[in-house]
């Protein structure tokens, strides 16, 4: 089987667009696993919603597509533990970000 890109996250990550925080800065460009590493893709986009669940229109903030993906041989079904893995290692640092931030990410087992 040859090296295939596989999305161990998906996501989305927001703030105000008034907000001078950059997370293309802010974040790693990659995340250390045990068996490689992972590469962080940040992509901005047009939000996905025209709303927030408290009315907030969603145009009033700055949406980016997150995804972390690793280049492996191995079956996609089979890493669910890297998954795991990178959450723990993602998560601390999105929880950090400043006030007004939001983010959600989701297990995306799927070769590119």
């Amino acid at each position: 089987m040859s090296e295939q890109a596989v999305r161990l996250l998906q996501g989305y990550l927001w703030l105000p667009r008034k907000h001078d925080w950059n997370p293309e800065r802010a974040l790693p460009a990659g995340i250390d696993l045990t068996e490689g590493r992972a590469v962080l893709l940040l992509d901005e986009i047009e939000p996905p919603f025209a709303f927030f669940d408290d009315g907030t229109p969603s145009a009033s903030q700055r949406f980016y597509q997150l995804t972390l993906l690793v280049l492996t041989e191995r079956d996609p079904n089979g890493l669910h533990g890297w998954v795991e893995e990178a959450r723990a290692a993602l998560e601390p640092l999105l929880e950090a970000s400043p006030p007004g931030v939001g983010w959600l990410l989701f297990e995306d087992l799927r070769a590119l």
